[in-house]
């Protein structure tokens, strides 16, 4: 079959059925050579090679700010997600008794910047998801929101990790507006997998690692920052490329760049970012409405074999509510050993949410997807021959 994505970029279908994208992706062949060929530059011409490779850069920068739907001015570089959120916790001037409003089923990345300031007086007040829930109303951030002054910051993700439910950004952004609170956004779980439109939707922070539906390397990713935000979020490491004149290094006056480049500091992953270029202009090639249309029907295909099979899909599929991420539920047979035994089988997935988390992309087929449910079928039968659900 045809597929948006071409196969012949990913030398992991070689070996396996990869269905783990939300976990750490396999980078195409065009990122491979694109940071191959930013180190050999560097090896062979060091500081001679700086300006073509500083133009790459700013180009990336241009081409995913057009994926996360702001403009290039919008965009940083950054190591990760962590530090994206790093840089709202660290860059605000907190008071005593602020508050910031997480759902209470988020990965840590969320979480955690937050509970590191309660020493400064800042309170979290968790949206509770009800443990197994398989989505999140907007509704549900409404008691939250009230439940004290109102918050400085709603955190969140985009796509919940483990079950793949989506938000509404968008009303979401209306709602924190509204009551003058930041909507600052994990959208790891998402980018590259759905089309995004952060400046109309609202979002006033979103951050996202290159390592998993962008197909991009570890260790890099990209932040957008809003204009009407930038001024309030005081950079943390500001350093020679924070500022207006940089590169000018005579000059010792402290004029921060109007652009969210302030952010970025110091020298940024050079080679990393050719890398995460190459996978980008990989996904606006195909057209990201077309990777995410793939995406869909994969998982709707994967949905419906199972369900013939009376395996249950843990995962919210509805139009509004999916994503990439399809979780179902394995039975009586603990996910980590389902996960296990499909890994031997050379299908990869992982064992999240209280069930077996399957995340194609779009170079997956769908002989792929009828291969993974025979496996994962098997798998959760076990030794009885049969599977025991729940």
């Amino acid at each position: 079959m045809t597929t948006p994505l071409p196969r012949g970029q990913f030398p992991v279908t070689a070996r396996w059925r990869y269905f783990n994208h939300a976990s750490v992706a396999p980078m195409p062949l065009a990122a491979v050579g694109a940071m191959a060929r930013a180190a050999e530059a560097t090896a062979a011409d060091g500081a001679m090679d700086y300006e073509p490779r500083a133009a790459e850069v700013e180009r990336v920068r241009t081409a995913a700010a057009g994926l996360l739907g702001v403009g290039r001015d919008d965009v940083a570089f950054v190591k990760n997600t962590t530090e994206g959120m790093a840089l709202v916790a660290a860059g605000l001037d907190w008071r005593p008794g602020d508050r910031v409003v997480v759902p209470d089923h988020e990965f840590p990345t969320v979480l955690y910047p937050w509970l590191a300031l309660a020493d400064r007086g800042v309170e979290v007040t968790l949206v509770p998801t009800q443990g197994t829930a398989r989505a999140l109303p907007i509704d549900a951030f409404e008691a939250a929101l009230a439940a004290g002054p109102p918050p400085r910051v709603v955190a969140t993700s985009w796509v919940q990790y483990a079950r793949g439910w989506r938000i509404d950004l968008a009303a979401l952004a209306e709602r924190c507006h509204d009551v003058g609170a930041l909507l600052v956004v994990d959208l790891i779980q998402g980018l590259g997998a759905i089309p995004a439109a952060l400046d109309e939707w609202g979002v006033d922070v979103g951050v996202a690692g290159g390592h998993k539906w962008l197909l991009g390397p570890e260790g890099i990713g990209v932040v957008q920052v809003a204009e009407r935000c930038r001024d309030a979020i005081r950079p943390m490491a500001p350093g020679w490329a924070s500022v207006r004149q940089r590169g000018e290094y005579d000059d010792p006056s402290y004029r921060l760049d109007a652009s969210a480049r302030r952010y970025e500091g110091g020298t940024v992953g050079v080679a990393a970012i050719h890398a995460l270029g190459a996978s980008i202009d990989l996904l606006l090639d195909a057209g990201i409405e077309a990777v995410a249309a793939h995406i869909d029907r994969l998982g709707d295909r994967a949905v419906a074999a199972l369900a013939a099979q009376d395996i249950a899909t843990l995962s919210d599929r509805s139009a509004e509510g999916r994503s990439g991420i399809v979780t179902v539920a394995s039975g009586s047979t603990e996910p980590d050993r389902v996960a296990a035994v499909l890994a031997d089988a050379g299908v990869a997935v992982a064992a999240r949410g209280g069930g077996i988390r399957l995340s194609p992309h779009g170079y997956n087929t769908d002989d792929e997807v009828d291969e993974v449910v025979e496996a994962l079928v098997a798998a959760i039968a076990g030794p009885r021959g049969r599977p025991e659900h729940r």
